[in-house]
């Protein structure tokens, strides 16, 4: 393979940390205290899930979400703060790139009929699988250096 100015691995590299800054973004721009105290995030959400046109995601969101708000709303927050760090740094990475390839879908089926978000959902998701096989962990990472994931 050819590349321009870095190697195949490094760019796959660029793409994981650049994935992770976007998911760091993500839990720098939240209105921490309107999440945590007021529960703004999570009322969001399930104002979409109830009104959202499958079952599926209705119900699930009242079994696994409604009961617990105050927790999910850490969950989520601390999840993309965790994925970020991870993939900046490269620690865990398969872990990472799958936990948050599961959360985008999350975040895709919640919001099904938002299509400003849906790009972003897409692309982040493509990102994840990208750098999943490619194994972009094997440059500039934790996991290199420590010789973890092959």
């Amino acid at each position: 393979m050819d590349t321009i100015w870095l190697t195949g691995a490094e760019w796959l590299a660029v793409l994981r940390i650049g994935l992770g800054l976007w998911w760091l973004e993500s839990w720098r721009h939240k209105d921490k205290k309107a999440w945590f105290e007021r529960g703004s995030g999570i009322a969001w959400a399930a104002d979409v899930a109830a009104k959202h046109r499958w079952k599926a995601v209705r119900s699930g969101f009242q079994t696994v979400v409604a009961p617990r708000p105050r927790v999910m709303a850490y969950v989520v927050a601390y999840a993309e703060l965790a994925l970020g760090l991870g993939l900046i740094t490269g620690f865990l990475t398969p872990i990472a790139l799958v936990g948050g390839l599961l959360l985008n879908a999350v975040y895709f089926v919640l919001m099904i009929h938002d299509w400003a978000e849906q790009g972003q959902n897409l692309m982040m998701s493509l990102i994840s699988v990208v750098a999943l096989f490619g194994m972009s962990w094997q440059t500039w990472s934790l996991d290199g250096a420590l010789g973890w994931f092959g």
